[in-house]
């Protein structure tokens, strides 16, 4: 009997570790948020929190293992910066390129892909071009954003860097420039947002298909693990088939088919 009680004991002791205590704090990471590429990530005038597909991923990956985010909401540039330095753990919206590849850690897997596409104004006989139909033309390009590298590299394509993909839009509105290299939902959506762009500008042709990830601060002392981690995050995600439920309420809500 009493070898008995004492197995019963040791048990229940067992049981209590595995139980979570109430209140136990989580662990909690830092990140940097882009601030101006809606649908993606934005934050209007007075929000400190991000919107948009990117930090809904972000969250609900880190969440299902347990972490919690804190973004700081910046310009893409001041963004990356912060993952290089190890200010945060990481940044989004990023594309891998050659010049970025060794700079950062990366997940194995983008969070989306998204297409990278030419605008002109709609009076453009074309609507099929392609990265060779851009040269010997001059074409806006968003200061601080990744592009492939086939496009930057290309001596024949000179290109006009501006400040955001909305002053891209309005040059080209007012015959400033001819072509205009923007990501295909963002330069969408601003487009329809806008009356004075409306009407005034399509799109012409694809450059390409890219993926986004999250950058990770090689610099971070976290910056590694939260990059494996975020990893076995989103793999989870689509393995609950949550993430396809994510991708199809965010078509739904951009009015994509």
């Amino acid at each position: 009997m009493m070898k008995s009680a004492l197995c019963r004991l040791a048990l229940a002791f067992v049981a209590l570790q595995l139980v979570p205590v109430a209140g136990l704090a989580r662990e909690t990471v830092v990140l940097a948020a882009e601030d101006d590429w809606p649908p993606y990530s934005s934050s209007d005038a007075g929000r400190t929190e991000p919107e948009g597909l990117s930090p809904d991923l972000v969250r609900a990956a880190f969440d299902i293992q347990g972490i919690d985010v804190r973004f700081l909401t910046v310009p893409f540039a001041r963004c990356l910066h912060y993952a290089e330095i190890g200010r945060a753990v990481g940044c989004f919206n990023t594309s891998i390129v050659p010049s970025n590849r060794d700079v950062y850690h990366w997940h194995p897997t983008p969070m989306f892909t998204e297409e990278l596409a030419i605008f002109a104004r709609s009076d453009e006989r074309d609507d099929k071009l392609s990265l060779k139909d851009l040269e010997g033309h001059t074409v806006s390009i968003t200061i601080g954003y990744t592009y492939p590298t086939e496009f930057m590299n290309n001596p024949k394509i000179t290109k006009f860097p501006v400040n955001s993909d909305q002053q891209q839009l309005r040059m080209l509105a007012n015959g400033r420039i001819r072509f205009a290299v923007i990501n295909t939902i963002p330069g969408q959506l601003r487009i329809n947002a806008d009356p004075g762009l409306k009407g005034k500008i399509r799109k012409v042709g694809r450059i390409s298909v890219d993926g986004f990830w999250v950058a990770f601060s090689r610099r971070h002392p976290d910056g590694r693990r939260m990059a494996e981690t975020f990893e076995a995050g989103l793999q989870a995600l689509k393995a609950s088939g949550r993430y396809d439920s994510m991708m199809r309420s965010f078509r739904k809500r951009v009015g994509l088919p």
